[in-house]
């Protein structure tokens, strides 16, 4: 968050990553959304700023040749037309006023700003940070499931991604990196035929305007020559051996 704090580690470095941002959220669902006052729940500021630190400091850099931005589709797919418009593309925009707020959508609404304000040059891959929701829902930990329509990918489609972004001079702007699109319940349903003996709930919360159903075009990412991204099935037999491996299950 302090200027120039990156100037020294960006320095004499070809490209840069920035792959994560802090973006503090109070979770309160009796937040009225007509509104954003001060005392809102979004703290966008450290997102924006702390980006916007990190750009500052590539650009005083002379040897930086490209900056690669990790950002969420939840900046693309809040919008009340999702189903029309879908597949969904680099040139859609969740919608902030009608649909963010309406719906309380703190995270997509801090997102969409946050990318929308501080991002010059933006590749755009899901990030992942479900690894430990995942294995509290094969531990029957979970209680409640969100009621929620997202894009996956696969950890290592999202590194090949970010590796083709820095190193292809043909990559630019904002890049979809998105396998499938599913709601929870279909992924509780194929984990549950898939390993019957892990204990799985049937809870939903009752979180609206985040399970609408459409799909997400990768096809510009694929296009600069990013192998065919892996199934929801090999995202998740793969992630449950990483967790067997470790010793969590």
């Amino acid at each position: 968050m302090v200027e120039g704090s990156f100037d020294k580690a960006i320095e004499g470095v070809d490209g840069v990553f920035h792959t994560a941002s802090p973006l503090l959220i109070s979770y309160d669902h009796n937040v009225e959304a007509k509104s954003l006052p001060s005392d809102s729940p979004i703290k966008i500021d450290p997102s924006i700023e702390g980006t916007l630190n990190v750009l500052s400091s590539c650009t005083k850099a002379s040897s930086v040749r490209r900056v690669v931005l990790t950002s969420s589709c939840s900046a693309i797919r809040y919008r009340d037309d999702v189903q029309q418009v879908s597949p969904l593309d680099e040139s859609h925009w969740s919608d902030l006023e009608y649909y963010c707020k309406r719906y309380n959508l703190w995270y997509a609404y801090a997102k969409t700003i946050a990318k929308k304000e501080a991002c010059w040059s933006l590749t755009c891959s899901t990030a992942n940070k479900y690894t430990q929701l995942i294995l509290t829902i094969v531990k029957g930990l979970r209680g409640e499931y969100q009621s929620t329509t997202i894009g996956f990918v696969h950890i290592d489609d999202v590194i090949a991604a970010h590796i083709l972004a820095m190193e292809d001079s043909e990559a630019s702007g904002r890049l979809i990196c998105s396998s499938s699109v599913a709601h929870w319940s279909d992924i509780i349903d194929m984990l549950r035929s898939k390993y019957p003996t892990h204990p799985f709930d049937n809870k939903w919360s009752s979180q609206k305007g985040d399970n609408n159903p459409h799909s997400m075009n990768s096809n510009n990412i694929i296009k600069l020559g990013l192998p065919p991204l892996k199934t929801i099935d090999q995202m998740f037999d793969d992630c449950i051996k990483s967790f067997q491996d470790k010793g969590f299950l």
